[in-house]
């Protein structure tokens, strides 16, 4: 039956529309077979920082320091050049990989990666073992790289700022605590054991002769349980014996760590992390790092002699004297204010500028803005408090006693101070407690009664200093010194974390990122 020729028409229309939707796509053959040229020495190219990282190491770091700790002359398989393992692991951190086995894998499948080290491929083992034993030598290659910036005209050698950052360390904080502690996590973990071990004998009991896959397998389970759990309270035991209880600087116990005792319980502004406390002392003129050295603590006002210290001998390294650092300037922020951080700046007749903790309260510019919303607590301070001289005790709005709790005590400010204190129960239920008391869980309130301020002492000059024109200008420069170089470790070459554990290594692995950070300095700015 012939169709009509309008429906021949739609028809034929219909036919052309779905072969004008059909794709086309071009033709796929995956077994071919494709041979590039890559030249290596193409692939560094002068600028970059992968030049500037190959150049030092060829031609201006001292490399030869290696060569004590192989002894293969005659005997034993060939060793890795430590300069290819050394310019792999900088590139490495300078993208953002702290870990070994992403370098392995970079050093198979980038070609930059396999330009620098001579398409060797070293494993992950050999990687991380060349890290970790750099103790003897990681501080010769950091002053070579800083005589480099010297050089070029880096360093300004006039103007410093002084920071840190804390990174969490290769440690879990749940395994922190005082002796007592970790022995009782112990004594918990067993105790666990013979709970599952008992359960154990329970089900077999009563499932004897039950020989089914769910039964085998939940026996399984608690097996593998019975055992992990036994791991670790033989490893804590082994710690319990090895370690003792870890003394602070006042002369108290301080939590331990059991998978890295050398690191610290650190509070700062992003949390509480189990790690280490990251120093660096950077020039002003270009924000190279002149020192840089880890601590397990996170009190900062102990960290100005040691970073001092440290500074001056890599100036000695580089040729200059004892008096490098004489008539500079140097700034750190109130985390740095103490009478012996001042004491070591005026021994080494360096003019710092270090705020006390009140710093923030007497500057109008530093003081926090309230929202539009946010309603000011009208706080009752000491002159809402009368003293009564006869029996020396001061009396609160409602009436409550004050009385004297400590004598003559030396404040933070090296102000002497009285301290009197309310009973127990007396703020209990007070109308006037969210006014009267700061702390949102304290229980009664203390006042604070200076009689004298030591006259002549560091601190009081030191905030007077502060507190100048001149000091706040010179002490506002040091966010634009220090700030950007913590923004460029810890964001663009994203180390959030140290992969290892125990100060040395931990601090081998700093220097490596600092030093990483120089080399850019050079890259950007230097003649390389």
């Amino acid at each position: 039956m012939e169709l009509p020729v309008n429906q021949w028409i739609v028809s034929l229309n219909n036919l052309l529309q779905l072969v004008g939707t059909m794709a086309k796509y071009k033709p796929r053959n995956s077994g071919q077979k494709v041979f590039i040229p890559v030249f290596l020495e193409d692939q560094i190219m002068p600028g970059t920082l992968e030049f500037v990282i190959h150049t030092l190491i060829e031609d201006r770091m001292d490399m030869s320091i290696f060569d004590g700790r192989y002894k293969n002359d005659e005997t034993g398989r060939h060793a890795y050049d430590p300069k290819i393992l050394l310019k792999i692991v900088l590139l490495a951190y300078s993208r953002g990989m702290a870990s070994s086995r992403p370098i392995e894998r970079a050093c198979r499948e980038n070609v930059t990666f396999m330009a620098l080290a001579d398409c060797e491929q070293p494993d992950h083992s050999t990687i991380a073992e060349f890290v970790s034993s750099m103790k003897d030598e990681i501080r010769s290659l950091y002053t070579d790289v800083l005589l480099v910036c010297e050089e070029e005209d880096l360093l300004g050698g006039t103007f410093f700022a002084l920071d840190g950052c804390q990174l969490s360390s290769n440690a879990s904080a749940r395994w922190s605590g005082k002796i007592s502690d970790i022995k009782k996590k112990k004594d918990k973990i067993e105790a666990k054991v013979r709970g599952l071990i008992e359960t154990q004998i329970q089900a077999d009991r009563n499932d004897a002769g039950d020989a089914s896959a769910a039964r085998s397998l939940d026996r399984s389970n608690r097996a593998k349980q019975v055992a992990r759990l036994q791991k670790k309270a033989e490893q804590i035991g082994e710690w319990l014996k090895d370690n003792d209880a870890k003394i602070g600087r006042q002369g108290r116990e301080i939590k331990s760590n059991v998978t890295d005792n050398e690191s610290a319980l650190l509070f700062g502004s992003h949390g509480t992390v189990q790690g280490y406390n990251g120093q660096a002392l950077v020039d002003d003129k270009n924000q190279v790092i002149v020192h840089a050295e880890v601590f397990g603590d996170g009190q900062d006002h102990h960290h100005v002699p040691p970073m001092i210290d440290g500074a001056k001998e890599n100036m000695k390294a580089l040729g200059h004297d004892e008096g490098y650092f004489e008539e500079t300037v140097l700034t750190a922020d109130a985390l740095y204010h103490s009478a012996a951080s001042i004491a070591k700046c005026e021994e080494e007749k360096i003019d710092a500028y270090i705020p006390d903790k009140l710093f923030r309260k007497r500057n109008p510019d530093l003081k926090p803005k309230r929202r539009y919303n946010e309603k000011k607590t009208q706080r009752i301070h000491l002159e809402a408090f009368h003293h009564r001289e006869a029996d020396d005790v001061y009396l609160c709005p409602k009436g409550k006693v004050l009385r004297l709790k400590a004598r003559n005590v030396m404040s933070s400010h090296d102000r002497i101070c009285n301290i009197y204190a309310a009973g127990a129960d007396d703020c209990t239920g007070c109308e006037f407690k969210a006014k009267c008391i700061s702390r949102k869980d304290g229980k009664r309130r203390y006042l604070t009664v200076r009689t004298e301020t030591v006259l002549g002492n560091r601190n009081k000059a030191m905030a007077d200093k502060i507190d100048t024109e001149e000091g706040r200008r010179k002490y506002n420069r040091r966010f634009a010194i220090i700030e950007p170089v913590f923004g460029n470790i810890r964001s663009q070459k994203r180390l959030n974390r140290f992969t290892l554990r125990g100060k040395i290594k931990v601090n081998i692995q700093w220097l490596l990122y600092c030093m990483v950070h120089n080399m850019e300095k050079i890259a950007n700015y230097g003649l390389i």
